[in-house]
């Protein structure tokens, strides 16, 4: 029977809820094709997160 996995992002029970993870997608240089990149920022960052390149 399969077990139950469940994800913790770390920290004190409340201090998930101020982050996020923001994927975006960029195209890479060298071959033209596209990645992901991810990452957890916290809430008041999001925007700061997209605006960069």
């Amino acid at each position: 029977m399969a077990k139950k996995v469940v994800a913790t992002f770390g920290g004190t029970k409340g201090s998930g809820k101020n982050n996020v993870k923001c994927i975006r997608m960029v195209r890479s240089e060298r071959s033209g094709s596209y990645a992901f990149n991810e990452e957890m920022v916290p809430v008041d960052g999001v925007k700061d997160f997209f605006a960069k390149k």
